[in-house]
């Protein structure tokens, strides 16, 4: 476990550093270890300089979430926000809705009901490779935001993956550790399966979606 004056120390460094952040890449050891969890450890001050760059990071990348260990902090913290325009068909077969700037600080989630749902995934932190990633629609989750304040909230669709997804990165998870490696997608075909649901994909690469 850091010291509150490792942590600060570090923080430092990365606020000291190139703008936007670099964004840590597969096979960094930072992405696969357990997050420590945040508990004070940052003044008021620092802590907002961390997440306006870390905004400004995840917006140059560009994604719609970003997790300290993405930036090689290995911090339970992890912001998202998604207002990119898509298509109307996209976003219904997705469930996509917008999700305003937020803060997750020590976040956990668990499933509710028991529906679960096969979308395209990317990561930037495996830079330009997408593939099929099975979750849960619908999820609770449990964190605190940047005041500290508690949040206690069921997501649905999209907003649901992205949680999940930025909260198994605190847990030192990939989304490819369970993807359908079938469906993988390498940079150059990215457009090809750019679909609103990978079932055009499953049917040419040979891969299953989960059923309902």
């Amino acid at each position: 476990m850091s010291s509150a004056t490792e942590v600060r120390d570090r923080v430092e460094e990365l606020l000291a550093g190139p703008q936007p952040m670099p964004v840590v890449q597969a096979g960094d050891p930072v992405l696969r270890a357990l997050a420590e969890p945040y508990d004070g450890q940052l003044d008021d001050g620092l802590l907002a300089e961390l997440l306006m760059a870390m905004r400004a990071t995840m917006h140059a990348a560009p994604g719609v979430g970003l997790a300290a260990p993405q930036v090689g902090l290995s911090l339970a913290i992890a912001v998202v926000e998604d207002q990119w325009a898509v298509d109307e068909e996209t976003a219904t077969a997705r469930e996509r809705t917008p999700v305003p700037f937020r803060v997750l600080v020590n976040p956990r989630y668990e499933a509710v009901g028991d529906e679960r749902v096969g979308h395209y995934e990317g990561c930037l932190s495996v830079d330009g490779w997408q593939a099929v990633r099975t979750r849960w629609r619908s999820v609770r989750l449990r964190c605190q935001d940047e005041r500290g304040a508690d949040v206690d909230e069921v997501l649905h669709g999209w907003p649901a993956r992205i949680v999940q997804h930025e909260t198994d990165h605190l847990l030192g998870r990939l989304y490819v550790d369970q993807a359908e490696m079938r469906s993988l997608v390498a940079p150059p075909n990215g457009l090809r399966w750019a679909d609103a649901t990978p079932h055009r994909a499953a049917q040419a690469l040979g891969f299953d979606l989960p059923q309902g």
